[in-house]
């Protein structure tokens, strides 16, 4: 288990700011509902640089800034701010959507602004799913071209991908994908049910487990991480005493079957082909900030709870002490199997998906189905839970 070096109540590890809600795409998933035009009340650029200056103001470690949106390609001061960004100490990183806009020639500009990353989307292995999932055609070639133009500019890569039940099946392939072409990291995306995801089907816990333990496999070969499905730690955590004594993983179902098949037909089996990434200790409000297009403070992109106001309050202050993110920060409040689990203050479910199923966000889990207690070896558990140093990119 990694956990970031400053304590997570003093400053966040990443802070993600949502630029702009304007978007040419029209993605099922979309958790903005982002539209065409840009909100006339987003931050200006002045107000940008001083909500950048705010995240400056944490100290060193700086938190890592993520500019997101909609489409940051959209702002035609995308840039000038991640110029400014790095003058103020900040390791800035952009996630653009698969548009024509993300060229070569803008990325190699975001590289000399000082951009260290670019997260790109890959939610299906064929370009006519990929294209379907995104509303908008040849969508999936401009992203594969910006992977590779990110690339060979000098950026880092991470790849983004949602699971849905509609999409859980091309995970094997986008792995293989991930593995061919190269990226820092491989995030796979637990779909929340919040803005037009409403309307997608997502996993149930059953299902979730199955994947989970796909991506600990998976991730002797390719760097990757659980995105709102913090029970990856505790899969991980299990998963790797098991491995130690021996004993094989028990109870996982068709879904777990089927896709370890396809990783083996694909060459995505056998030794290790690198070294685990272990999980990093980070969740909505607990090491994790996220700002609106118009300034608006919220524990996650996917918890649409505000706590304060950019232009209005600082950002230390609102993320040290406004109330939704010290109770966010304290596992003793989860209710339900989250509050009775042994491992809450290493996990703590989503709260995100928590509060878009029941409207509590202190609520348990809804897709993990862990009983509490029932692990066999825990104190072989609480031997693995000493922190390993944090990563340094987005993670």
């Amino acid at each position: 288990m990694r956990v970031p070096r400053a304590a997570a109540a003093d400053r966040p590890f990443i802070v993600i700011w949502e630029a702009t809600q304007a978007c040419p795409l029209a993605c099922r998933h979309c958790r903005a509902t982002a539209r065409p035009q840009r909100d006339p009340h987003e931050l200006t650029t002045d107000q940008a640089v001083d909500l950048m200056t705010q995240v400056a103001e944490f100290g060193r470690p700086a938190p890592l800034f993520v500019i997101t949106g909609g489409d940051p390609f959209q702002r035609p001061d995308l840039t000038t701010l991640v110029r400014r960004g790095t003058e103020l100490g900040l390791a800035v990183s952009v996630s653009p959507s698969g548009t024509p806009t993300v060229t070569r020639e803008a990325l190699a500009g975001l590289h000399a602004a000082g951009a260290r990353a670019v997260s790109l989307s890959l939610d299906a292995a064929t370009a006519w799913a990929h294209d379907g999932f995104r509303g908008v055609a040849g969508v999936h070639e401009l992203t594969v071209r910006a992977w590779d133009d990110a690339a060979a500019v000098g950026l880092k890569v991470q790849i983004n991908t949602t699971v849905t039940r509609d999409t859980v099946n091309d995970l094997p392939d986008i792995a293989a994908q991930v593995r061919a072409r190269g990226a820092l990291l491989w995030s796979v995306f637990f779909l929340v049910a919040t803005g037009r995801g409403r309307g997608l089907p997502g996993l149930d816990a059953a299902e979730a487990e199955d994947v989970l333990n796909i991506l600990y496999e998976v991730g002797e070969h390719v760097p990757v991480k659980a995105t709102e499905a913090h029970h990856f730690r505790r899969v991980c955590l299990h998963r790797a005493v098991l491995a130690r004594r021996g004993v094989p993983p028990v109870g996982l179902g068709p879904l777990y079957h089927r896709l370890r098949a396809r990783l083996d037909a694909l060459g995505l089996a056998g030794p290790p082909g690198r070294a685990r990434r272990p999980p990093l200790q980070v969740s909505a409000a607990n090491g994790f900030v996220f700002v609106s297009h118009r300034g608006q403070v919220h524990p996650s992109g996917f918890l649409p709870l505000p706590a304060g106001d950019v232009r209005h309050q600082r950002l230390v202050d609102i993320y040290r002490n406004a109330p939704l993110f010290t109770g966010l920060r304290d596992p003793d409040r989860l209710r339900g199997r989250c509050g009775a689990c042994e491992l809450r203050s290493v996990c703590g479910g989503s709260r995100a998906r928590a509060y878009a199923v029941t409207g509590d966000p202190y609520a348990e889990e809804p897709i993990c189905g862990y009983r509490p207690g029932s692990f066999p070896y825990p104190a072989d558990v609480t031997d693995l839970l000493r922190p390993a140093p944090s990563a340094t990119m987005p993670g």
